[in-house]
């Protein structure tokens, strides 16, 4: 990739409690099962997965954003226990809310038109919002040993997203680059 293009993808992050939480989780599975590549990015809900984007135009797609997040309403969401695709993925299950498939198609509709983005991949499935816990790196074996573990484990969680938030990789690992707030129900 050269250098003058960069790796992002847009995302909703939860309140730092629930990350805390997350990251917790996270940390286990590298401690236990040797899978820590999920370690790489702040606990979220990906909304466009990574694309590249060549630093020059960085500010159009940051306008692009502020003006697609200024139109749309905070988002609620609810964490409801783990779940799997196996085999080599466990993560926080997501709630499909009316409200977060709609988000979802709107902004995938929206940079495509805007900006030209398009998910190849996000086109030929149904979203399926998660937030990964483990992956990547988790062998079949772990995962074997992992799941039973986690199949039924119980998690609640309910928040409401207000931003959407523009992550970027520096190499190693994704950092938040920028949140762009939701509409304030206060306007």
């Amino acid at each position: 990739m050269p250098k003058s293009q960069r790796l992002f993808f847009i995302a909703l992050l939860p309140p730092q409690e629930i990350q805390d939480y997350a990251n917790q989780v996270k940390q286990y599975f590298a401690d236990k099962y040797a899978s820590r590549h999920a370690q790489k990015s702040p606990p979220h809900i990906t909304v466009q997965p990574p694309f590249e984007w060549a630093d020059a135009d960085v500010p159009a797609l940051e306008k692009c954003l502020a003006d697609f997040a200024s139109l749309r309403e905070p988002v609620p969401i609810t964490l409801s226990g783990f779940s799997a695709f196996a085999p080599r993925v466990i993560y926080i299950n997501v709630v499909r809310s009316s409200q977060l498939l709609a988000l979802h198609a709107d902004l995938m509709a929206y940079l495509e038109g805007s900006l030209g983005i398009v998910d190849k991949v996000g086109k030929t499935r149904s979203f399926a919002p998660h937030m990964t816990v483990a992956f990547k790196d988790l062998t079949r074996q772990n995962f074997k040993a992992a799941w039973p573990e986690f199949e039924k484990r119980e998690l609640l969680f309910e928040f409401t997203a207000s931003d959407l938030t523009l992550l970027l990789h520096d190499g190693q690992r994704w950092n938040i680059k920028t949140n762009f707030p939701l509409l304030s129900s206060a306007t």
